[in-house]
């Protein structure tokens, strides 16, 4: 058994442990054994989760590798949420399946939102798989691989209540030592009627907050400068000290993640409308390293369509709540999702999530159009009605709408000076640096001397486009 629940005296005991994790850092060519290729596809959390299952691996004597050809396991973490990410794990497992037959003995797994659901499909009807294994079920990993390893299937899709994890030290995969994630809860409650996420990834649990302040204290004591908190919802995290049985509020670990240091800027995703709390606002507006952006899905900006997916919020609740950003963080930056195209939406339902992309100003959005996830409420209930090519061109007038507020709203920060976290050379140039501001904004910059990445430093913006802001170090 682990101890998820360790005292404020366990702190100290749980950093000394994260900091032995360092040596799976290594590469194959540092370290001999096993080696394992993880490829990660989705949302932030099935990244964080392939730094957890790599940990896990690496206590097993596994060590990683960018070479998939050369690695003894191959593992594919995947994403269930619409129906091309499936399409491009099975892609990439046909893909898997031709070098596992160059390489006798290598192991080919599926991991976490598809494993449940397709398990039977990819062991038995397609045999392109050894091993697959749920989100609450790596710990299982080992053993499952030993058994594959004799001729055995391992299956372990089972989804827990109390899983989070929070005794494990995650291995920063292709990490830039700059930026890494802090999962503080696993699941979803919600239960949208169009997303398989409770499915996938069970009931809704948080994290010990002495666990989430440990290891970011770690991160810095590493050199990272910049953590985001990770969570379905991030703003229902609720935990219960054990001991004293006080109860810590999303918004009182911000405060205790940002007073680890001033100089660890911190980031959160993703927010639920309905569970963003004033005291998350102020907690924003108080503490300078606790950064000015908010990811506010809407999904769609008509109230009718918003009951249909069962998002317990209506459209004048929403923009109330974006007032209310705005008017306690004023600088702010506000993102979101966007869906198109849902179950029986009408043209003028259409019009109305652009409107509310015009009412927000979001400064990015994700958008899709609808796809329809086995399971799910919507597939159960509701008829997917709207044809596909009404569904894209839908989505195109989001899209190119998105594209000009954006352009319009980052037009807006030219002139300004914004204190930059450098994350390293810019894509197109290594004469440049890349790094955002506290709004997640994107500024590409000349380099300078004397600066490195990971760095703080000043930039005035000169120019911008709908993406990306450029400017001089001042």
């Amino acid at each position: 058994m682990y101890n998820d629940n360790p005292t404020l005296e366990g702190v100290e005991k749980k950093i000394d442990e994260a900091k032995q994790g360092e040596v799976f850092y290594q590469t194959e060519e540092d370290k001999g054994g096993k080696k394992f290729y993880i490829e990660s596809y989705g949302c932030q959390m099935n990244f964080s989760d392939s730094e957890i299952v790599a940990s896990i691996l690496g206590e097993a004597g596994f060590s990683p590798t960018r070479n998939m050809e050369a690695s003894d396991l191959i593992l594919i973490n995947t994403c269930s949420i619409r129906e091309k990410a499936e399409l491009t794990v099975r892609k990439r497992l046909r893909i898997f399946d031709k070098v596992k037959k160059q390489r006798p003995g290598m192991l080919v797994g599926v991991l976490g939102c598809m494993a449940e659901r397709l398990k039977k499909k990819f062991l038995d009807e397609e045999k392109l798989v050894d091993i697959v294994v749920g989100p609450d079920a790596y710990r299982d990993l080992p053993a499952l691989v030993a058994g594959a390893e004799d001729g055995n299937k391992g299956v372990n899709v089972f989804l827990s209540r109390e899983e989070t994890y929070a005794d494990i030290s995650p291995m920063r995969l292709d990490s830039n030592g700059v930026s890494a994630f802090i999962s503080i809860m696993r699941g979803c409650d919600n239960m949208c009627s169009f997303c398989v996420v409770p499915y996938t990834r069970g009931r809704e649990r948080s994290r010990n907050a002495f666990t989430i302040v440990a290891e970011a204290t770690n991160l810095v004591e590493r050199g990272y400068k910049e953590v985001t908190l990770l969570g379905q919802n991030v703003d229902s995290f609720k935990w219960e000290n054990p001991e004293t049985k006080e109860k810590v509020t999303f918004a009182q670990l911000l405060v205790m993640v940002a007073e680890v240091s001033p100089e660890l800027r911190v980031r959160f995703s993703t927010s639920h409308p309905k569970d963003i709390t004033d005291e998350v606002l102020y907690a924003i507006r108080d503490f300078e390293n606790i950064c000015n952006y908010i990811h506010l899905p809407v999904q769609s900006g008509n109230s009718r369509i918003l009951k249909k997916m069962n998002r317990t919020y209506d459209r004048p609740w929403y923009e109330k709540k974006v007032d209310r950003i705005y008017e306690i963080i004023p600088d702010c930056a506000i993102s979101s999702d966007i869906i198109t195209g849902f179950c029986s939406e009408t043209e003028e339902e259409h019009k109305d999530s652009l409107s509310i992309i015009n009412y927000a100003k979001y400064s990015m959005s994700y958008m899709f159009f609808y796809s329809e996830r086995p399971g799910t409420l919507a597939e159960r209930k509701y008829e997917d009605d709207i044809p596909l090519e009404v569904k894209k061109r839908r989505l195109t007038e989001i899209i190119e709408l998105q594209n000009d507020i954006s352009r319009i709203e980052n037009a807006k920060d030219v002139g300004k000076t914004f204190k930059v976290l450098i994350e390293g050379d810019s894509k197109k140039s290594d004469l440049d640096f890349k790094g955002r501001n506290s709004q997640n904004k994107m500024i590409i910059f000349p380099k300078k001397e004397g600066l490195k990445a990971g760095d703080y430093t000043y930039v005035k913006v000169n120019e911008s486009n709908s993406a990306t802001l450029k400017g001089e170090i001042v």
